[in-house]
Parts: C-alpha cells; structure tokens; sequence
C-alpha cells in the first residue's frame, strides 16, 4: 500500500493493522549521537494508548515500547530506527456481524473500492491504532527538537459544542478530555459519558501551540510550513478542518485588521499563527483542527452490504466515544515530524 511514509529528510514509516500481530515505526534520517531511551518513547505511548478513562476505549493495550534498531548504548546511531508494538487485546469476533456490510462514516466502503479487499476486524490499516507508530516516531522528533528549544502544545479546545473559556496549561493532563479549561472539562466528560450510554459519538476542535520556531523554516510556494503542517494534520483519520491563527474569522476582517504589525520589538499580533508566506515568523505557530465524531457507533444505521443490498447496522466492539482525548498526543506527534524534516531541510538548503 502507498502512502505509508511521511517526510522529507527525517521520514518515519508507519506499519500494521488493529487486529494483527503488531503496530510501530521505522524512523530515517535520526541526527546521530542523541541519547534516548525506550522509556522516553513509552511516555508519550501511555499519553495515546486506550483504556485511560471511561471516555476511551475499553480496549486494554498497554504499547510497550520494543526498540529493535538505531539505538545503542543508549544513543541514536544514525540509521533507521525501528520500534514495534504488539497487539494483544484483539476482540475479532465483535466484527463477524459487519464484515459484509459498510459503516457509515467509515472507510470500509473506500478501502473496498481502491484494493478490492479489506480487514474488517477493527477497520485494519484504517483504525486509529495506526495512529501508535506515528506517536512513537514523532517522540524521536520531539527529543530531536528539544535540543533546538522547540516545545510542542496541544489540548481539546471543544468537544460536543462544549467549548473553553479559559486557558489553563497545568490542568491539561489533569483532566481525562486533555481540555486547556478545567471547568469545561468536566462538562466535556459529562456529555460523553451521556452520548456512550446511549451508544453515540461526538466530535470537538483540538489546538497546538508551538513554540522556539526559529524564523526562516519552511518553503515560499509548495511546501509551505503551514501546507506541511496542513497535510500531516489532515492525514490523522478523524480530522476533517483545519485553520491557523485567526482562521476562518479572518474572512470577517478587514485587512488593517488582519495584518500583523510591526515594531522595532518584534510583531505587534499573531493573526497569521506564526506563518506568513508559507514561512515561519519566529512567533508562536498556533492551529486548530476539527475532529470528527467517531464513526463506530451502536446506533441503528442505514447502509448496503458488499452486494449493494439495503441493511440496518449497528457496530459493536470497543470505540472511542469521542477521539479528541487521544488524538492530542497524535497531533504533537505529527507537528514534531513536519518540524524536525523542516529543519534539517533548512540546514542542507543553507550548506
């Protein structure tokens, strides 16, 4: 299957299916001599993996994190760095009922008509557990881009029409929806929890702040940095939109309003999200992205078997009830990926 790797100069490839033997990533183009561990990779697994509160999925994965190649003595080596992560809590038989038939909102209608086959259990290549490897390379890019003073920020802005009204960093994973308001937190949990009882899903808008972007990062025409950031982000499964900085409201702006001003200090706003010409300002880059309701729900739904024959379907199984929560961690992950390639791409343009 194309389309399995993403990146330029530091590139991952991500490989396996939610119900077979294992999920994980092999990582090219690792600057050589940067000490990391597999605990330093698993803290970000844990961040992702199900089963974490009674807003995720049941389903008990505990992705401990294997290194199999790229690391010794405790430092990257340069060549490609390959970690895998077993499945063990496959549930294969919940899907026995809809393995001829086409979920709504899903991708087994799409994958059938591109390949000519699909692995119903659990959605195959299509599920979220395809997201684990890419968690598990973008924290090799997350430890890259520390040593460069690059922080990478993501939380739930809004879930289910719930959405924050203040900013609070310290309480984002101190809540089970990762919300930057603790207050709508609660609210957020209290809506899913509502919808899962009755079988339902909602979907919300998650934000990423990145900050220490040095200016300069990113190309003027077709690899712009928010192109790049754009198309790694609409890669993830269940993200429909996306915007920077001010967004869609900027269609709602005059441009003495919109544009960013300058002084001899520096920019005087941020309206652009710290991008401007499809290259980096040095501000803070901030974007948001519109997270889909889970398409697994047990709500009776209308649809068409393999044979285009009519049907009511309810999906069974374990699902996320609201993907928000974990997606967090596979937004950092991929915003660390498209920054990391954008910097060693700068370093070869300028010698």
């Amino acid at each position: 299957m194309a389309g399995n790797t993403f990146g330029d100069m530091f590139k991952i490839t991500t490989f396996g299916e939610s119900h077979g033997a294992a999920v994980g990533v092999i990582v090219d183009g690792v600057t050589p001599g940067v000490e990391i561990d597999e605990a330093y990779i698993q803290k970000q697994m844990d961040r992702r993996k199900p089963g974490q509160s009674s807003v995720t999925s049941p389903r008990k994965e505990y992705d401990i994190v294997h290194i199999l190649s790229g690391v010794f003595e405790g430092k990257t080596t340069g060549t490609p760095l390959f970690v895998i992560l077993h499945n063990h809590d496959m549930r294969s038989e919940a899907y026995n009922d809809i393995q001829n038939a086409f979920r709504p909102g899903h991708a087994d209608f799409t994958y059938l008509q591109k390949y000519g086959i699909r692995d119903y259990r659990g959605s195959g290549r299509s599920s979220g557990r395809e997201t684990a490897g890419r968690v598990a390379g973008g924290a090799v890019a997350r430890k890259l881009l520390e040593k460069r003073g690059v922080q990478v920020l993501a939380y739930t802005r809004e879930i289910g029409g719930i959405k924050c009204q203040t900013f609070d960093e310290e309480s984002i994973e101190q809540n089970a929806v990762r919300a930057c308001d603790p207050i709508a937190a609660v609210q957020m949990v209290q809506k899913i929890e509502q919808l899962a009882s009755v079988g339902d899903s909602c979907g919300g808008i998650v934000e990423c702040r990145i900050r220490g972007v040095v200016p300069g990062l990113g190309e003027p025409v077709f690899d712009k940095l928010d192109a790049e950031l754009a198309k790694a982000m609409l890669s993830i499964g269940a993200v429909k939109g996306i915007e920077f900085g001010t967004g869609f409201a900027a269609a709602s702006m005059l441009g003495s309003e919109h544009n960013d001003e300058m002084s001899g200090s520096g920019f005087l706003s941020n309206h652009s999200g710290g991008i401007i010409g499809g290259i980096s300002t040095g501000q803070e880059i901030v974007f948001r992205i519109v997270v889909k309701p889970t398409s697994s729900i047990s709500v009776p739904q209308h649809t068409v078997n393999v044979k285009g024959e009519e049907q009511v379907i309810k999906t069974e199984g374990r699902h996320d009830p609201c993907i928000c929560p974990r997606i967090v961690p596979v937004v950092e992950a991929m915003a660390c990926l498209v920054l990391e390639d954008q910097y060693k791409r700068q370093a070869a343009m300028l010698g």
